[in-house]
């Protein structure tokens, strides 16, 4: 079992591999539809919100507000903002469609220090998905100060409930790194790493897992469309 560390300890240099993204997006290609035919996709957002994020918090804060007005353009997708801070602070908020609400909601929440909580976060996926089907759950952060085995037990139940974890890092922490691969492994999800230099690409991704999540290739190719280099991506893996 890895020792969960904190932040800041075994820093590696931060970097955007396009290596990197095409194993996302070929990871993606093995879903299958996302929503059933009449039904409105529900996506769980959820956010690191310790000390750690503070130097790029406005920059997610931008690319979840973007994401919120894809969602929301391509319409039957609803998004529940999740996030944690703090010493026990854990909090998501209600099932949302307005784009602009969910900005909002975004725009309210501050750094504050803490350690990660990301296993409340599986478990209320898990409960959530269990109350009415939850189509994927994305998860923005830079470090992992929990037990591995524990998280990763999480995560394959959510796999087994057919609920896929997005892992996106920012930054180069390696614990964090191998904490995020296997949760994405074990819930058939897909991990992906940024820095604040690859915001737009990370922006691009973003968009298209929601499209996807939304309404699977027909919106993904609607995007596609509209030149969006992420969702170009997506939808030729999905294709191939």
């Amino acid at each position: 079992m890895t020792t969960p560390t904190r932040k800041g300890a075994d820093q590696a240099p931060a970097k955007s591999s396009r290596d990197e993204i095409d194993a996302f997006l070929d990871r993606v290609k093995s879903l299958g539809p996302a929503v059933t035919a009449g039904k409105r996709g529900r996506l769980v957002f959820a956010l690191d919100a310790t000390m750690s994020r503070q130097p790029t918090w406005d920059t997610a804060q931008r690319l979840t507000a973007d994401m919120f007005r894809e969602a929301a353009g391509v319409g039957g997708l609803d998004i529940q903002l999740m996030y944690f801070r703090g010493t026990n602070e854990c909090r998501a908020s209600s099932w949302v469609a307005d784009a602009g609400k969910l900005a909002e909601l975004m725009s309210r929440i501050d750094c504050r220090g803490g350690h990660t909580q990301i296993g409340k976060v599986l478990g209320h996926v898990r409960k959530e998905h269990k109350a009415q089907a939850v189509q994927a759950l994305v998860f923005v952060g830079d470090a992992m100060e929990e037990a591995i085995d524990d998280l990763a037990a999480s995560a394959g139940e959510l796999g087994l409930l057919g609920v896929p974890v997005f892992m996106f890092q920012e930054g180069g922490d390696l614990v964090a790194e191998k904490a995020f691969r296997e949760i994405a492994r074990l819930s058939r999800g897909a991990y992906g790493r940024f820095d604040t230099g690859a915001a737009h690409q990370l922006a691009e991704l973003l968009r298209a897992v929601a499209a996807y999540a939304a309404g699977g290739l027909k919106a993904l190719a609607a995007l596609s469309n509209n030149q969006s280099s992420g969702a170009r991506l997506l939808l030729a893996q999905l294709r191939g």
